[in-house]
């Protein structure tokens, strides 16, 4: 999502959102059923490189409007501490930012000693309709650039209102899967499902999450970043 999210979408795609919950969480489970620093890493002390995680994605990754401490890379980074494990975080979030507009820049986010990339795009692609084939191999290009250096992804699946049809939005959401499934990938379930019908986890702009937005994010993802580290 983006700043400039209401020039792309009316202000009915809001109570869209949130009329699909229902369906998003129905068809997350049917589908299961078969199936913050922006710096690279210094050298410690010891001179040994510290690696990296890349949280690679949009708005929903920068955070508008929050400080760069409350975003999700930042409270991912302090469960990394937690558990005692020597990664750093780095937040490549470009509000606005689509799956075309994002490959170009995707080679320049992995940056040295890159180990993980949290590869969360897409709601702007699924926002504005563009065509699910376009945005599985924008996804796919990104993906395979992260495995020709080693650099496991994280993808995070992302889910689209039904503005281009209910079957525009099951195929976005079947792209995930079949993508995940394609490279071996461990994927998240769309992270705003808890996210987008309740107003206090949200900014006063409504589209964007706050601070307990992004812990709720954070708290979605780590089940699935941990096993990785």
């Amino acid at each position: 999502m983006s700043v400039d999210f209401a020039r792309y979408v009316p202000g009915i795609v809001l109570a869209i959102f949130k009329a699909m919950h229902s369906f998003l969480t129905t068809l997350v489970v049917a589908i299961a059923a078969f199936g913050c620093s922006g710096k690279p890493a210094s050298p410690t002390s010891s001179g040994e490189r510290v690696p990296v995680i890349v949280a690679f994605g949009d708005s929903l990754t920068s955070g508008p409007g929050l400080t760069p401490a409350q975003t999700y890379p930042a409270l991912l980074q302090q469960w990394i501490v937690s558990e005692g494990l020597n990664f750093r975080v780095v937040n490549a979030g470009i509000t606005g930012a689509t799956t075309g507009e994002a490959v170009p820049r995707f080679a320049d986010a992995l940056v040295p000693d890159t180990r993980v990339v949290i590869l969360a795009l897409g709601i702007n692609d699924g926002l504005r309709g563009v065509p699910v084939a376009t945005v599985e191999r924008n996804l796919t290009a990104m993906i395979e650039h992260a495995k020709s250096r080693n650099i496991a992804v994280l993808l995070c699946g992302m889910e689209a209102p039904p503005v281009a049809g209910f079957t525009y939005s099951l195929e976005f959401h079947r792209l995930y899967t079949r993508v995940a499934e394609r490279y071996g990938l461990p994927l998240v379930p769309f992270f705003l499902l808890r996210v987008i019908i309740d107003p206090d986890l949200n900014l006063a702009d409504r589209y964007h999450p706050n601070a307990a937005g992004h812990k709720v994010i954070a708290e979605t993802i780590w089940p699935y970043l941990r096993p990785m580290l």
